[in-house]
């Protein structure tokens, strides 16, 4: 094989360069959209373990309020459990126990309907941030889907002549030397 001259080896260089400044065009047509989507789709993955654990804190204050009630009946049994003791009483010692434990018996009911209105307050409060992140994640979700669109859109439209200047590329590499 002939040796090349100097002319044909910078042609042969420019050739590749030339292929090389179009492939980074094509490149930068795409611009930041691959990093927009893929940050795009982190923010919807961050929100969703947000509603998750915001669903699960609702859960919990069902069941807790759940518990505070079924505490409530066991303690109005016990009342009427004491008023009815109350009819078969001997002394008055004893009609000073069963009164203080109705009395201790209805503090645990106040108590509990308190922490019941709390209890609910709190998953009010919790409802409205979950309304507000199912908000956030459907806007999310349909600019993520609008970019991934345009996205898939941009690569269609420059894959035939992506793929060609790779393999002009890789034919060019092959005679430029080192």
């Amino acid at each position: 094989m002939a040796a090349k001259t100097i002319a044909q080896k910078l042609e042969q260089l420019y050739k590749l360069q030339t292929i090389d400044t179009r492939l980074d065009q094509l490149r930068a047509v795409r611009g930041e959209l691959p990093m927009e989507v893929a940050d795009l789709e982190d923010e919807i993955a961050g929100l969703q373990t947000r509603f998750d654990n915001i669903n699960s804190d609702i859960e919990q204050c069902n069941s807790d309020i759940a518990t505070k009630k079924n505490s409530i009946l066991d303690f109005q049994k016990l009342i009427e459990k004491y008023e009815s003791q109350l009819e078969n009483i001997k002394n008055n010692r004893e009609f000073e126990a069963l009164e203080k434990e109705k009395e201790i018996a209805g503090l645990e009911i106040m108590a509990a309907e308190k922490a019941i209105r709390d209890t609910t307050k709190q998953k009010e409060m919790k409802q409205e941030l979950i309304d507000a992140t199912q908000e956030k994640m459907d806007v999310k979700g349909k600019d993520l889907e609008f970019k991934k669109n345009e996205l898939i859109e941009i690569e269609k439209e420059s894959a035939e002549e992506k793929v060609k200047l790779e393999k002009d590329r890789d034919k060019a590499l092959t005679k430029v030397e080192e």
